[in-house]
């Protein structure tokens, strides 16, 4: 595994970006209503996706990443998926490769994956399935006809890639809204159910949906789901990570459920926030945005030599991240919640808590 230590600096220097959040593209065969990106302003923005080539450029100038997120739209549409993970495999050299999936095309998916896991042996490539449900539930859910058989086949598909690819992760996420919340605990055991399904996280919905009553939680409810998922992993071997490293990403993995909670409970921000510096979404079309939530783009790197640093001095990026760095905004956002507690040495004693209640054995093989 690429070693995260390279990254100990940003402790101190939060001046470049070591997690990447890129958007491959907006297509997707899912019509899932609470996708707070397919209904978004950056989503309906016209222009072609990068190409490999043009990805090569931008990634010569972002340096290392300990962490990149690929996202959509549903990322195997692309059929060059490989060969993106394996750009910034070869110049930047990610820890972590995570690849969210609504695990509708079994075959491509199983195949790009095994291409993936090949290509890029020291990097963990972590493959999230998209459960929102058990049965018709999940079609319901997602407006998709036949999605949840069709992941459990691509589950299928990937669980024997296990024994013969040791950085490849395979994981489940769910939606955690409205119109599921009362099924968190039957989704949560069939999850467990699953053969080599090592982790499942719950995001907590977000963004700017066409129907906003999917956002209308029950907090009490999700921090019941937070306990529960905490509990399996303390109690359950099958609820571990395979990586160097994966007690403590669990213990984040707590305390971060704990921090959304309170952010949304609240409206306001609990920790500091490094989107625009530590952390930095690429749209499929070259847009640079200083995370998910916030849309207004600061410049595509198609303007500037695909340079990401120069779109990083515009006019634009510098209002941003002064206004970021304000707390003139607060999100749910979970990938990011990772990098802002690994970077803010405050949150150590209770990370260091929640490392110490989980054991060892259950976390890492």
């Amino acid at each position: 595994m690429h070693s995260p230590l390279r990254h100990l600096p940003s402790l101190i220097w939060k001046h470049r970006p070591i997690q990447l959040t890129y958007f491959v593209t907006r297509r997707c065969n899912a019509r899932c209503p609470y996708c707070f990106y397919l209904q978004s302003e950056a989503a309906a923005s016209c222009g072609d996706e990068l190409s490999v080539e043009e990805l090569r450029r931008v990634a010569r100038s972002l340096g290392s990443l300990l962490w990149l997120a690929l996202s959509g739209g549903e990322i195997f549409l692309r059929r060059d998926l490989p060969e993106v993970c394996q750009t910034f495999y070869e110049v930047n050299r990610p820890a972590i490769i995570l690849l969210p999936t609504n695990g509708s095309l079994p075959d491509l998916i199983a195949e790009s994956t095994e291409r993936i896991v090949a290509q890029c042996p020291e990097s963990v490539v972590a493959v999230k399935l998209s459960i929102d449900g058990v049965g018709e539930a999940h079609d319901r859910l997602r407006n998709t006809p036949q999605s949840f058989e069709r992941t459990l086949q691509t589950h299928a598909r990937l669980a024997p890639l296990l024994e013969r690819y040791p950085n490849l992760e395979l994981g489940v996420n769910t939606v955690f809204c409205a119109a599921n919340q009362d099924a968190m605990e039957s989704i949560i055991d069939f999850v467990a159910s699953l053969p080599g399904v090592g982790t499942h996280t719950v995001s907590l919905v977000r963004g700017d949906l066409r129907q906003p009553d999917y956002k209308a939680v029950d907090l009490d409810k999700y921090a019941s789901t937070a306990a529960r998922l905490a509990e399996r992993m303390q109690r359950e071997s099958s609820a571990r990570y395979r990586f160097r490293g994966a007690r403590l990403k669990a213990a984040q993995d707590v305390l971060q459920r704990q921090l959304i909670r309170r952010t949304v409970q609240t409206g306001r921000r609990q920790i500091p926030c490094y989107a625009g510096r530590a952390n930095l979404v690429l749209g499929e079309t070259g847009e640079v945005y200083p995370c998910e939530t916030l849309t207004q783009s600061w410049g595509n790197v198609r303007e500037h030599g695909y340079d990401i640093h120069s779109v990083l001095r515009t006019s634009p990026a510098r209002r941003g991240g002064e206004a970021i760095r304000a707390a003139a905004c607060h999100c749910s956002h979970e990938c990011y919640f990772m990098t802002n507690i690994m970077l803010n040495p405050r949150l150590y004693p209770a990370l260091a808590r929640e490392w110490l209640r989980l054991p060892k054995a259950a976390l890492h093989r």
